[in-house]
């Protein structure tokens, strides 16, 4: 499975930003699909995840109410829709596919090469 995060740039705190992820090869529409966001000095941590057919979804706390992540039909494409951006979210952002709809990384088999997103204050 190859993934491809697009979407990130430089924004201002309260901006919004949607990322996509492409997922591709076989069987990619059979994983969950999930985000994960590193910033500099810190460990990768986990942001969303949606489930293979897009129905259940899971997310950090530090998002919830400001992320959301979606599927689309096809189930070869999410998307993490952020909005009320602040400084902290400031992060190299990871698209990942795996069998677990959990929060760990061991969960992710499948890594992208990841897109940057700096929220200015």
């Amino acid at each position: 499975v190859q993934l491809q995060a697009s979407g990130g740039g430089s924004v201002q705190a309260g901006s919004s930003l949607r990322l996509s992820c492409a997922a591709s090869g076989r069987s990619s529409d059979g994983y969950n699909l999930g985000w994960f966001r590193q910033a500099p000095g810190y460990e990768r941590e986990f942001v969303a995840v949606v489930s293979w057919d897009g129905s259940r979804t899971n997310y950090a706390d530090a998002v919830k109410g400001r992320f959301t992540i979606s599927r689309d039909g096809a189930r070869v494409m999410a998307y993490l829709q952020m909005s009320n951006l602040k400084p902290k979210d400031s992060a190299v952002y990871y698209c990942a596919a795996g069998g677990l709809l959990g929060p760990e990384v061991a969960n992710y088999v499948f890594w992208g090469q990841g897109t940057l997103v700096t929220v200015s204050s």
